[in-house]
């Protein structure tokens, strides 16, 4: 039987309780779940890859389904090179679907034999974005209730 693995692709700049929430939704879904944190040379990170792992590792100790990695390229071709069949994506929003559907369309074509999975976000998590963390880290605010307690700002 084919192992089933699923690719969580992100910047997870930083990781929120919308990305563990969906992670822990789908792990009954799968044998693996690789969180993979693309690495997008032409975007400004808030906090370097290494810091973005390492939160994400402590969100999930000790869990032997979960593996996280940093990657460059296409999600596709990242899939293919680790055995993933399927990308698992979060929607909060009606724009979300809409871009996430585009890309899921697109991925299909490249690659036939990985599927797009999208979770729902919990209703009490669809205002979290990494975006808003970020302009409330920014700006000296509490970021409680929006990232997990690994998350620490310094």
């Amino acid at each position: 039987m084919t192992k089933k693995v699923a690719v969580f692709p992100g910047s997870f700049d930083p990781i929120t309780l919308g990305h563990v929430s969906i992670v822990n939704r789908a792990l009954p879904l799968f044998d693996e779940i690789i969180i993979a944190i693309g690495v997008n040379t032409e975007k400004k990170h808030m906090f370097s890859v290494e810091q973005r792992k390492s939160w994400i590792k402590a969100c999930f100790p000790g869990n032997k389904k979960i593996r996280v990695d940093i990657y460059e390229g296409l999600t596709v071709d990242y899939c293919h090179a680790h055995h993933a069949n399927f990308i698992l994506r979060g929607l909060r929003t009606a724009a979300d679907f809409e871009f996430e559907r585009g890309i899921g369309q697109i991925n299909r074509r490249l690659n036939t034999s990985v599927e797009t999975v999208f979770f729902l976000t919990e209703s009490h998590l669809t205002p979290i974005t990494s975006s808003i963390v970020r302009d409330v880290i920014r700006h000296g605010g509490d970021i409680s209730g929006l990232v997990p307690n690994q998350v620490k700002i310094s």
